[in-house]
């Protein structure tokens, strides 16, 4: 397995996973865009988003859905970009969609500076997996009248 994106999804390497099933792995970006900016990484290699299977493109979706509620409650953005950056403008060279909260007057450009990224703060990525994890663990086992993407 020589594709970063695979050892990512597959917690071959450390990752802050937030929510997993078993088409997608979902992780706390390590240098986020704003607390919470987290990528749904499939477990099966694939590298474009025409190749997508619908299990693993459903799986995308309801992630996609789950996470964005988490981040909205959490915390509180003005807003939420949801983005896929294919072909050579994909730095895993492995499908991956980003989740990200925005605020007024951010400049998005600055998320697709090319600075070599680093972890900053695991201690800080460790406490926001932790709320996000406490959210979608508590949504799940609420009343039974959750939004489609929460109900298997």
């Amino acid at each position: 397995m020589k594709c970063l994106g695979c050892h990512l999804a597959n917690k071959n390497e450390p990752v802050f996973v937030v929510y997993e099933d078993e088409f997608v792995c979902c992780f706390l970006d390590h240098d986020p865009f704003n607390e919470g900016h987290t990528l749904i990484v499939p477990k099966k290699h694939v590298r474009y988003f025409y190749d997508l299977d619908k299990s693993t493109s459903d799986s995308i979706m309801k992630a996609a859905g789950l996470i964005s509620n988490a981040i909205k409650t959490l915390f509180n953005p003005d807003g939420i970009t949801i983005c896929q950056n294919g072909g050579s403008f994909d730095d895993l060279t492995h499908f991956h969609m980003h989740v990200v909260p925005r605020y007024e007057g951010q400049n998005f450009a600055d998320f697709f500076s090319m600075d070599e990224a680093e972890v900053k703060d695991r201690a800080g990525l460790s406490e926001t997996q932790r709320k996000i994890l406490e959210f979608i663990f508590n949504s799940a086992s609420a009343e039974s009248n959750h939004p489609s993407y929460i109900s298997e």
